[in-house]
C-alpha cells in the first residue's frame, strides 16, 4: 500500500477511534483557559488587606465553619490551603467543593463559592472517569491527536508537494524540446 493512501485510512479511522475523548479534552481545556476569566469555573480572587499573613490555623478553621455551604468541621473536611500573600488573602479549597477566601491579617470571610476547575480538570485528564481511564484511555486519545495532527500536515502538503514535481517537470520538459523556427 502507498504511503499516501495509508496516511488516509490512518487519519479516516484515526479521527473516529479517538472522536469522543479527544472532544472531552477539547471542551474541558477550553474551560480552563478561561478559568480566570469566567466566575462559574472558579472565583474570583479578592484581595484582602496586608501581604503578611498573621491569622492562625485555628483561626483559619474557626472562618471556615462559619460558611455553612462549605461544610467543614474539621481540618479533614479540607483539601488544601493556598497562600496568596501578594493579594493578602489565602483559599481554603474544602473537600466538596467549595472554596473559601479569607483575609490573611485579620481571618475575616472575604467569598465563598462552589469551585469547578478542579472537577473540569479531573474530567480533562481523564482522572475522574475511572484512575486507569486517565493512562488507557486519555492518554491514547492524546497520542492519537498527535498522529491525526501530523498524517493532517502531510496530507495538507502533499498536493502541493506533487504540483510542485509537475511544475518541475513541465519546465524540464520545455527546456529539452528543440524550438521550431
Amino acid at each position: 500500500m502507498k504511503f499516501h493512501l495509508l496516511t488516509r485510512k490512518v487519519h479516516y479511522w484515526g479521527a473516529l477511534a479517538i472522536a469522543l475523548p479527544v472532544a472531552i479534552i477539547i471542551c474541558t481545556g477550553l474551560l480552563l483557559q478561561v478559568k480566570k476569566q469566567v466566575r462559574w469555573v472558579q472565583p474570583p480572587e479578592l484581595k484582602g488587606g496586608e501581604a503578611q499573613p498573621t491569622v492562625s490555623f485555628e483561626q483559619i478553621l474557626e472562618s471556615c465553619r462559619a460558611v455553612p455551604e462549605a461544610g467543614i468541621r474539621t481540618w479533614e473536611d479540607i483539601d488544601r490551603v493556598d497562600v496568596r500573600p501578594s493579594k493578602g488573602m489565602l483559599k481554603v479549597v474544602a473537600r466538596n467543593r467549595w472554596e473559601i477566601q479569607i483575609d490573611s491579617a485579620t481571618g475575616e470571610v472575604l467569598q465563598a463559592a462552589y469551585r469547578r476547575s478542579d472537577l473540569i480538570e479531573s474530567i480533562h485528564d481523564g482522572s475522574w472517569f475511572h484512575d486507569s481511564a486517565k493512562l488507557w484511555l486519555f492518554f491514547p486519545a492524546g497520542a492519537g491527536l498527535l498522529l491525526l495532527w501530523l498524517t493532517g500536515i502531510y496530507l495538507f502538503l502533499l498536493p502541493i508537494r506533487v504540483r510542485h514535481r509537475k511544475a518541475a517537470a513541465l519546465a524540464r520538459t520545455a527546456q529539452t524540446k528543440p524550438s521550431i523556427p
